[in-house]
């Protein structure tokens, strides 16, 4: 009897998938993120949970490193999937599943991840996986394949204010080359504490792809932050911008397209941020509303659904407690960083700012069948208009660092997601870093 083959195929029914975004790879990870509902697969939240290591979209030089080190945490057995279209999609899950499948897969995997080993002179698997934790990451899933410790909004929104062990618990983030070694060096108020430099990014779940955030921490409170894009594409441009892009260049764009675009963004950004704080069913919902948008859905029934959904997080009194005070960005910290006038629909702290992406998107319902031309000074892209001949997620990455000094390093997340910067919107080869 072949145990082996037979738990491999029992493992690889149901294979948890780590989606790592790509910038420029936007339509991409939302066809990929279809799938896995569809499939009923679950999504893993670092490499250790992970039995595939899906790529979104074409990995640019800058960020090959990045992969090949989640790759090489992701234990066995494993398989790596790459799709550069969402055309790909099926078929790259598709052959990922039958190469966990294969016993002969696995032992040619195996002996790559032992030769690229060899080829670092032995020096220790740097990763946290070595050969005694391979399979320690099964224990993380329950017999059904689900997640354990996914509880409801009530407890998982605390969880995620105080760093308690969920699914966004940035503790278990993997490090680019281990834990960092803390040095020393003195606090706001003039004593020397343990510092600790903690980078996080570029390739995480519910993060803006190729942006990397370099915090020093002292205790659990963030001393200084910087923020780089790496893995930018030449361009590119933002898939959430496209029909304005489209305006540009002479084509009629009707307003009911451009609404959907601009609704179903602001959907993806309050999924990404919903995850992050917490509230998985929340998030799902997004999710699904978002692709229902992009979809086609009609007007008639997609309308009354997203307007219930805008109210039903717009009024959750535990998510705005939870949230209330955090990365508060005044006008003055907009111009300090260069980004005055550019940044208004970010002012505010994270409260305001998700109650503002559910706003829009209850104005935005009235639009979703105006078959007018678009009026581009009327209708906006989601994160608004270029300004000064600088993107609106640039002046987002520029006043990212000081929203981020004096955070405490639990809140960080929900900091990054409340902003949200889509790196698409950048020219290529931008990356030389804001610090604050």
């Amino acid at each position: 009897m072949d145990v082996t083959g037979l738990l491999l195929r029992a493992g690889a029914s149901r294979p948890h998938v780590m989606i790592a975004a790509m910038p420029g790879g936007t339509e991409v990870r939302l066809a990929a993120e279809a799938q896995l509902r569809c499939r009923g697969w679950p999504v893993a939240l670092t490499p250790a949970d992970a039995d595939v290591l899906l790529v979104a979209g074409a990995a640019a030089s800058d960020i090959t490193e990045a992969v090949e080190t989640a790759w090489a945490a992701v234990p066995a057995p494993r398989a790596r999937a790459h799709a550069t279209r969402p055309g790909e999609v099926t078929a790259a899950l598709d052959t990922a599943r039958a190469g966990l499948a294969s016993a002969a897969g696995q032992r040619l995997t195996a002996a790559a991840r032992a030769g690229s080993r060899a080829g670092r002179g032995n020096g220790g698997d740097q990763h946290g996986t070595g050969e005694h934790g391979e399979h320690a990451h099964r224990g993380g899933h329950d017999a059904g394949g689900h997640h354990p410790g996914n509880g409801g909004h009530d407890m998982a929104g605390h969880e995620a204010m105080s760093g308690a062990h969920h699914g966004h618990d940035m503790g278990q983030m993997e490090m680019p080359a281990g834990l960092p070694l803390a040095g020393r060096a003195a606090d706001r108020d003039g004593l020397r504490l343990d510092e600790l430099h903690v980078p996080l990014g570029p390739i995480l779940p519910d993060w803006p792809a190729g942006l990397v955030v370099r915090l020093t921490l002292q205790g659990d409170v963030v001393q200084h932050a910087e923020a780089d894009a790496v893995g930018v594409a030449a361009d590119a441009g933002s898939f959430w911008a496209e029909p304005w892009r489209r305006v540009l260049a002479g084509e009629a764009v009707t307003t009911a397209v451009a609404a959907r675009r601009r609704a179903a963004a602001h959907l993806d950004s309050l999924a990404r941020f919903l995850a992050v704080a917490g509230w998985a069913g929340a998030a799902t919902a997004a999710c699904a509303l978002r692709d229902d948008t992009l979809g086609n859905r009609p007007a008639c029934t997609l309308g009354p659904a997203v307007r219930r959904f805008a109210a039903r997080v717009a009024r959750s009194r535990l998510l705005a407690w939870s949230t209330r005070g955090i990365g508060v960005l005044r006008p003055d910290d907009a111009a300090a960083a260069g980004a005055d006038g550019q940044v208004p629909r970010a002012t505010g702290d994270v409260t305001a700012r998700y109650r503002r992406w559910c706003g829009d998107l209850a104005d935005l319902t009235a639009l979703l069948d105006d078959d007018s031309l678009l009026d581009s000074s009327v209708l906006a892209p989601p994160r608004g208009r270029a300004a000064g001949g600088q993107a609106p997620s640039a002046a987002l990455l520029a006043v990212l660092p000081r929203l981020l000094k004096g955070a405490e390093f639990a809140a960080a997340r929900l900091i990054v997601a409340s902003l949200d910067p889509d790196l698409d919107e950048l020219p290529a080869g931008v990356g030389a870093g804001h610090g604050g």
